[in-house]
């Protein structure tokens, strides 16, 4: 039942975010968002597609701030692939993760800056540290944001919902915290339920490696000026997130200033934090918009196509990254697949050799006896035979 709920969930979940983001483009109507997008035109589009780069710049830059053992350029891709896969591909932001400690380990040579190989308890560990604190990031940026949503008529529906999910989320971040700092024990046992269900060689590499990941992990959270740093850096990169909205907002026509553009963001950032197990948020980026827009008097055909200029930014950006990576993982394959090819050739040639030797030894002995046997007989034969005169 478990099996079946996790491969009908996401299934589930799509359905019906296709189905409210249909209800809300027949409700707001084709031709009026299609001429919204119109006044945008392609270079106000690159725009925000060159907006969107700089962030990504900066949060390769907080990653870095936290995990600074590993390269930037390695760090700044690995959270490309995580973006683009939680926004181009039918994977929850879950799913995403889990593409991102792969891309964190990507490449022929997937080593730290002290030129230590990085294996999945460095990738894994790194990734952790960074989502806390882009996690951290955006707890204080969602409460600034709730501060310029009060005062506003209809912000009452908002602000309560928010504020309580902001405790549990503060709630969930401290225990994950917690669970890294002091959870040894209890990552054992996961790694050790987890490796009943998987191959022996993971399950081994797994349940062996859990003390050099928890070792990983405190070495990390050892620094926490660097914890800091990186959620501070995270916190400006939403809050250039936010720009990049107003940014957007201004170039569809709707004339509304900074703070309220900030608030838009960091309400549909906490409604969508809230739905991350649906994939792409698919719907829900929607519906946030469309409701947020209305506290600020914007249309709701404005805020549609704020989010489809959203989702158009993240796909142009999404499936070169995601097409990058597949090179890369090729590139890196067919490099195993031909070390392991060598490998198997030289040990196939080398047994051959022992086995050529050793037959070509026992016919030598076998026919040096059977020479041997035949002039004993032979012998035999002469000393018995009688002598004829």
């Amino acid at each position: 039942m478990t099996k079946t709920l996790k491969k009908t969930l996401p299934i589930i979940l799509s359905l019906l975010g296709v189905a409210l983001f249909t209800f809300i483009a027949a409700k707001a109507g084709i031709h009026p968002v299609m001429e919204a997008l119109g006044k945008v035109g392609v270079g106000g589009f690159f725009l925000l597609v060159l907006a969107q780069l700089i962030i990504d710049i900066g949060l390769g830059i907080a990653w870095k701030a936290s995990v600074p053992q590993i390269g930037f350029l390695r760090l700044t891709g690995a959270r490309l692939v995580r973006d683009a896969a939680g926004a181009c591909l039918p994977f929850s932001q879950l799913g995403g993760m889990v593409l991102g400690v792969r891309a964190t380990l990507a490449g022929r040579s997937a080593q730290a800056l002290d030129g230590e190989d990085l294996h999945w308890p460095e990738g894994v560990a790194s990734n952790l540290v960074d989502i806390t604190t882009e996690v951290l990031g955006q707890i204080a940026f969602i409460l600034v944001a709730i501060l310029c949503l009060v005062g506003h008529q209809g912000a009452a529906r908002f602000i309560w919902p928010l504020m309580g999910g902001m405790v549990l989320l503060s709630l969930g971040i401290a225990g994950f915290i917690w669970t890294q700092h002091r959870g040894g024990s209890m990552i054992r046992k996961a790694a050790m339920f987890f490796g009943r269900h998987i191959a022996a060689d993971w399950r081994e590499s797994l349940i062996g490696n859990t003390d050099i990941f928890q070792a990983r992990l405190e070495s990390l959270w050892s620094r926490p000026d660097r914890i800091m740093m990186g959620a501070l850096s995270h916190f400006i990169c939403w809050v250039g997130g936010a720009a990049a909205t107003w940014i957007a907002l201004t170039l569809l026509g709707a004339h509304v200033g900074f703070l309220s553009a900030l608030a838009i963001e960091g309400v549909v950032c906490g409604i969508m934090s809230a739905g991350f197990l649906v994939p792409a948020a698919l719907g829900v980026q929607e519906a946030a918009y469309v409701a947020l827009g209305l506290i600020f008097g914007i249309d709701s055909q404005i805020s549609l196509s704020l989010s489809l200029l959203r989702r158009g930014r993240d796909i142009l950006i999404g499936i070169p990254v995601l097409l990058g990576w597949q090179l890369v993982e090729m590139s890196r394959l067919r490099k195993e697949s031909g070390r392991s090819t060598s490998s198997r050739d030289k040990t196939v040639t080398s047994v051959l050799k022992k086995t050529t030797t050793s037959v070509m030894s026992g016919s030598t002995k076998k026919d040096g006896s059977s020479s041997r046997d035949t002039e004993e007989k032979d012998d035999a034969a002469f000393a018995t035979a009688p002598r004829i005169l």
